[in-house]
């Protein structure tokens, strides 16, 4: 068969099937046949040696240019197949920015430690140390020099959580005032925020595992004046400027005399209402002059010093900050409840 014939058949085939190719995968099969190692172009070039000198130089040149042509075209092809495939995919995975943007979620506190820096906060504006404590306690730190007698119902397993011998989840943060009087002399002006356990059956009051809040004072001449002023103080500061406030016997085994704080009810004024039991009165928290048997414990003076000491539950101010009436509600992680504050 001439040469020449078959270099324009290759040309007219490789260009038909190259305007045919929908794919790139079919594009690259016809550049193999045609222009590979062993393609139809290449093996007609190697056909050259043996023509006679004076067509060698005319059908090389032939040759040639359709291999060029085909090479043209198939770029061409290969270009706008790829165009093709890029414009297909944005297609896919485009971003519509006509449609309204997703709002980022931002974390927040959870109301209970929310209440609790707040707590804080007021109690470091009056002078007093924020100091922290472990939640796994000595026995004698969170009974004994806080004068819990042997027989007292909190000392109980069906009360507190014990951890091996002489050991046991903190019931309250107290025992971190008695770790910081046996480690420095008078004056000690602290506040405690943390953690406590105890064994309760969980209601709209009590949980197994709740925060609280105490404070001690402790300096010389220290008096029930000083208790009720710092608490007066704080209870307007967090409940309101016209929140009133008084002072009912009480009490603790580590205060003497102990004092339970009560405000006006937040919901009628002290009027009477379903929240205060139609007394206008709630119930916020506990105090009293440190017992001189605490004292005695942490190696201070009974007769030189005098102090006082409060406790509040964080949960309990949580629920009447926001009018929350189920402690529980505070724990069942609903990401719709806690998204109200």
């Amino acid at each position: 068969m001439d040469l020449r014939y078959e270099a324009r058949e290759a040309g007219e085939a490789a260009h038909q099937e190259i305007r045919s190719s929908r794919t790139l995968d079919e594009i690259e099969a016809i550049r193999v046949r045609f222009l590979g190692r062993k393609g139809i172009l290449t093996l007609l070039l190697r056909k050259l040696g043996a023509v006679g000198p004076e067509d060698r130089k005319e059908l090389g040149g032939l040759l040639n240019q359709v291999k060029n042509e085909i090479t043209s075209v198939l770029e061409a092809r290969l270009g706008e197949l790829k165009q093709a495939a890029y414009s297909e995919g944005l297609a896919r995975e485009a971003l519509d920015i006509t449609l309204p943007g997703r709002k980022a979620r931002i974390g927040r506190l959870h109301p209970t430690l929310a209440v609790m820096d707040h707590l804080v906060d007021i109690f470091v504006g009056m002078g007093f140390t924020p100091v922290e404590g472990p939640e796994v306690e000595s026995e004698y730190n969170n009974f004994d020099a806080l004068n819990f007698p042997p027989w007292h119902p909190s000392r109980d397993e069906h009360d507190s959580f014990y951890v091996g011998e002489g050991y046991v989840l903190r019931t309250h943060t107290s025992p971190a005032q008695i770790r910081v009087m046996k480690s420095q002399p008078p004056p000690v002006r602290v506040v405690v925020p943390g953690r406590c356990h105890r064994r309760d059956t969980p209601d709209a009051s009590h949980v197994v595992s709740f925060h609280q809040i105490e404070g001690l004072y402790v300096d010389y001449e220290v008096s029930m004046a000083d208790l009720k002023g710092t608490l007066t103080a704080f209870a307007r500061e967090f409940f309101g400027p016209e929140t009133k406030v008084r002072f009912r016997p009480h009490f603790f085994p580590f205060t003497e005399p102990s004092a339970e704080l009560d405000i006006s009810c937040l919901v009628c004024g002290g009027k009477g209402c379903r929240l205060c039991k139609n007394s206008g009165w709630l119930e916020v928290l506990g105090c009293g002059m440190v017992h001189p048997n605490v004292f005695d414990h942490v190696g201070y003076d009974r007769q030189s010093v005098t102090g006082f000491a409060f406790g509040l539950g964080v949960e309990r101010m949580a629920m009447l900050r926001y009018g929350i009436n189920d402690m529980r509600l505070l724990y069942e992680n609903d990401i719709r409840f806690l998204n109200q504050f």
